[in-house]
């Protein structure tokens, strides 16, 4: 059976580096900017790593045509999108749909993480303080802190930071607004997300979850190309290889130039590799770097570690669709409201694309700012001050 898949795996089309790149841009809305909602671009992309507020912003200033924060912002305002922990046991900024169908999709890997709180867990039944969490915060959402407090009172053995993790382990919990909204502030305050999007999920079916397969359909469109190994790096569920097997009859496929196979939909965009693509600034965390297990169709092999600080990741940037360097924003000083965009490249750019990287900041700093934010100058900066400043 091994030499036959192997024998299969050969014979497959090769995507090159650069080919797999144009494809996953195209997918990610990154080669050209798309004419397409707010809402509609969160749907496509399967939702935006939302760790920090802002990130989500900036993902949708990169890829849609006119963006406005105020369009995001009012659609977690109307309780169309919100914020929770999904994919990777990482907070995302999904659709209603979304949050209520891929929490059971992914909760298996978000309840492993339990693992890491076993010790404070001695003695606590899971099961109770699941259905008293859920109670707690349905009378009324809670801040986080209360609800460790109230957790506390009912455990006082317990370690409360591990009670409050199994909470958000094991329930479906929503961060409320005004968090997440753009302009505004706000602590981390929960409620289950059947409560917070009680039109949605009383809707026949709409919290039945996404089954595997059309979740892997899903993923291919917004992420692919891709191997079995992606979608369990994008997802972490493991064991995916049935999916495709099931799916294969409707795919196409392809290897990679290490001979790893990677599917795909028919009518997927795989756009030529000499596509030319334009530079993006894209924020910390961004999907599109953290959802392929081989992310070389992205990050070359020289910066892979660059954009990250530990495990805090920097603001990076593309040109020609390839990490290429980091960025920050400044304020001010007092008596001065002229902020500065500082760039940094791992190489040095041409004219040409240092006037391209010098628009497209400049595109983004007007998407993301109201007519009275400070303006921001754009700033070219070495590496090595840069990284240590």
């Amino acid at each position: 059976m091994a030499s036959k898949t192997a024998d299969r795996v050969r014979h497959h089309p090769v995507l090159t580096a650069r080919a797999l790149n144009r494809a996953t841009l195209a997918r990610q809305l990154l080669l050209r900017r798309a004419a397409m909602s707010a809402k509609d671009a969160v749907t496509h992309l399967v939702g935006l790593q939302a760790q920090n507020v802002k990130p989500p912003y900036v993902q949708l200033a990169a890829r849609l045509d006119g963006f406005a924060p105020e369009a995001l912002s009012g659609l977690m305002a109307s309780r169309e999108v919100g914020r929770m922990v999904t994919l990777r046991s990482t907070i995302h900024t999904h659709t209603a749909e979304d949050c209520l169908a891929l929490r059971p999709f992914a909760q298996a890997p978000i309840e492993r993480e339990l693992r890491n709180f076993r010790a404070g867990l001695v003695g606590v039944d899971l099961d109770r303080l699941a259905a008293q969490a859920e109670e707690l915060v349905e009378e009324r959402p809670l801040p986080l802190k209360e609800l460790k407090a109230a957790l506390a009172e009912r455990w006082p053995a317990a370690d409360p930071l591990a009670l409050s993790a199994a909470a958000r382990c094991l329930l479906p919990l929503v961060q409320v607004t005004p968090r997440g909204l753009w302009g505004r502030s706000g602590q981390v305050t929960l409620t289950t997300a059947r409560k917070w999007f009680a039109a949605v999920a009383t809707t026949d079916g709409a919290a039945a979850g996404i089954a595997p397969d059309d979740a892997a359909l899903r993923y291919l469109a917004a992420f692919g190309p891709a191997s079995v190994q992606d979608m369990q790096t994008w997802c972490r569920l493991t064991r995916l290889a049935p999916v495709f097997e099931r799916l294969r009859d409707r795919l196409v496929t392809f290897q990679d130039e290490n001979g790893v196979e990677l599917f795909d939909l028919p009518d997927a965009p795989r756009p030529a590799a000499d596509t030319p693509a334009p530079p993006r600034f894209l924020p910390e965390f961004d999907n599109l770097l953290l959802s392929h297990a081989d992310r070389t169709r992205v990050v070359p092999l020289a910066y892979r570690k660059r954009a990250w600080n530990g495990n805090q990741g920097h603001r990076t940037l593309l040109v020609d669709g390839f990490l290429a360097g980091i960025w920050r924003l400044t304020d001010g000083v007092e008596g001065d409201e002229r902020g500065t965009l500082t760039v940094q490249t791992f190489d040095p750019l041409t004219r040409a694309q240092r006037d391209a990287v010098a628009e497209e900041g400049e595109r983004m700093l007007t998407s993301l700012s109201s007519a009275t934010a400070p303006t921001y100058a754009v700033r070219f900066a070495d590496f090595a001050q840069f990284a240590d400043a």
